[in-house]
């Protein structure tokens, strides 16, 4: 293990929070930060409704909206809160993204409430990428999520109390993660001196060598061995760093984020189940804009329709009514997930979606290809198994091929079922060479 260089520069940690409701409870957090480090730099931005002086208020309320708030803070006394939370969060954002890009920036922690924690959140969502350690203690952080987090890698640490005065619990609970935020914020001090080569014990032939592919994958339960073959075939013919997105809704944002960030070289979106579940209405939707990222980068991209034949809910008793009666069959995948088939108005509709979002983003179609797996989309609809269904596929995947002659786009219809080993290797090889393509265009 590479040990921390001892002549590392200074941390430098964000905290954001409300001083006019919690300012003791951040200056509390703020002392115990400094008792873990003993090179470190703060910056702690009020994000409060009211001003607030203390001395250590780096960057206190006015101006905060002086500087980064677009809209005119001079009547900010008569805003309505809902207003007023636009606002700061605006300010907060615009704040976190100058700090990041102007700064050195370790890592960024806050406290709060449902407020507080809605405000700071966003404004880390927006602001900051991946990686970059965001850490918020919350009395929010053991319900619903999802609106705090995002497709993000923010960490919520439940507050156990609510954060306001002083006791054991809450004490215990900030101390826990001044020392959380200073161990994020070393260790991506020291990822960032290693890429940077200012590591001494970074071995030198390491900063010569070659960057692997970085190469985004879809996948989902039921498509897992597919993917565990990608990977196999990859790792023994391809100099290849492979990131799994699991195809939860939050998955597909998480790809299309890194895509759009520059933050991945191609894609082999294999598990794109996501988009049957934002037409047909499951919980699992990565939104209206799925599958446009990598086709507006540009990038070697190979398309399939995996898991397209389900939409996801939760326990038996939340699948909606009308699927129940119309006969739908539902599948318990786990205790927590229940499946729908699509039928073949909705697989028409799934294939439209996909059709729209390739002729309406796709720059370089020579890069592209959709790959159809007529012998079963998922392990449920092969023949004989419980989501067979000739019909749906038959209008899924004649959906895509009509919608797409005319273009420069390869469809490609494969007889074997998605988690055939052959058709795993085969859509690695066609994804590497659809790599092999862009690099020779590159060098002419």
């Amino acid at each position: 293990m590479t040990p921390y260089p001892e002549t590392a520069p200074p941390l430098s940690i964000v905290i954001l929070g409300t001083c006019d409701t919690k300012l003791d409870e951040l200056l509390f957090l703020r002392s115990h930060i400094l008792s873990h480090a003993e090179h470190v730099s703060i910056t702690l931005v009020d994000v409060g409704n009211r001003p607030v002086s203390d001395p250590a208020i780096s960057i206190p309320q006015h101006d905060l909206l002086a500087r980064f708030a677009s809209a005119s803070s001079s009547h900010r006394s008569n805003m309505p809160r809902a207003d007023l939370m636009r606002t700061m969060t605006e300010a907060a954002t615009t704040c976190l993204d100058h700090l990041y890009s102007e700064t050195t920036l370790h890592g960024v922690i806050a406290i709060g409430g449902s407020g507080g924690t809605s405000l700071t959140s966003a404004a880390m969502r927006r602001a900051l990428p991946f990686l970059l350690p965001k850490l918020i203690v919350s009395t929010v952080a053991s319900g619903d999520t999802a609106p705090f987090v995002g497709e993000t890698d923010i960490t919520l640490m439940y507050s156990i109390v609510d954060i306001a005065g002083s006791n054991s619990i809450l004490d215990g609970v900030l101390q826990n993660a001044a020392g959380a935020i200073v161990g994020m914020a070393r260790a991506f001090q020291k990822r960032q001196l290693s890429q940077l080569n200012h590591d001494p014990t970074h071995p030198p032939e390491a900063r010569k060598k070659k960057k692997k592919k970085k190469i985004g994958i879809t996948m989902f339960g039921v498509t897992t061995p597919c993917v565990d073959a990608i990977r196999r075939h990859l790792a023994a013919t391809f100099d290849s760093e492979m990131y799994i997105f699991h195809a939860t809704g939050h998955g597909g944002r998480a790809m299309e984020r890194l895509i759009s960030s520059g933050g991945l070289d191609a894609i082999l979106d294999l598990t794109t189940s996501e988009i049957a579940d934002e037409i047909v209405g499951g919980v699992m939707s990565a939104g209206p804009r799925r599958l446009e990222a990598a086709l507006e980068a540009g990038i070697p991209t190979i398309i399939s329709v995996g898991a397209c034949d389900i939409v996801n809910f939760g326990v038996r008793n939340t699948v909606p009514r009308k699927f129940v009666d119309e006969g739908r069959e539902l599948y318990e995948h786990n205790a927590s997930v229940t499946l729908v088939r699509t039928n073949p108005e909705e697989c028409m509709r799934i294939g439209a979606f996909i059709v729209e979002k390739l002729r309406g983003f796709c720059k370089r179609p020579h890069l592209v290809q959709v790959v159809l797996p007529t012998g079963g989309i998922s392990p449920l609809s092969k023949p004989g198994e419980v989501y067979a269904n000739e019909k749906a596929d038959d209008a899924l995947f004649g959906a895509i091929e009509e919608g797409l002659k005319g273009t420069k786009i390869e469809v490609i219809r494969d007889a074997r079922e998605v988690n055939d080993e052959g058709f795993a290797m085969e859509l690695a090889d066609r994804l590497v060479r659809r790599i092999k393509v862009q690099e020779e265009s590159v060098k002419e």
